[in-house]
């Protein structure tokens, strides 16, 4: 049981991170103030995304295949960091709650993976 959570769980952050990052890759619009609110142009912008997206599809991938505990981790962060740039950058509230499972679920494959471990 514990095996088939685990697929699902790593299926889940798979399609969130590569979702995302085949976004990025294309130079998502809407991603753009987001950007803009840290200081980037537009043209640095649109590289930067480019690059986040690179970074999302190897997560994705790497998380599918053989999910290493630090890249996980980095998983939860980034999600979460960009679920909060919502609020940050004057959105509702709603907007981070909504993205509430796309670190929710990296958070709970790392938990099981480190139960995991530990009972081995």
């Amino acid at each position: 049981m514990l095996k088939q959570l685990e697929w699902l769980l790593r299926v889940g952050v798979f399609l969130t991170f590569f979702g995302h990052g085949i976004f990025a890759l294309f130079g998502k619009a809407g991603w753009l103030p987001y950007l803009k609110y840290f200081g980037f142009t537009t043209e640095v912008a649109f590289k930067l995304m480019f690059a986040i997206g690179i970074i999302d599809v190897i997560v994705a991938v790497s998380i599918l295949f053989k999910p290493y505990k630090p890249i996980v981790i980095w998983a939860i962060i980034w999600a979460l960091s960009t679920a909060l740039i919502r609020p940050i950058s004057g959105e509702p509230i709603w907007d981070f709650i909504e993205r509430g499972s796309n670190w929710i679920v990296p958070l709970c494959l790392y938990l099981l993976l480190k139960t995991k471990h530990r009972n081995q």
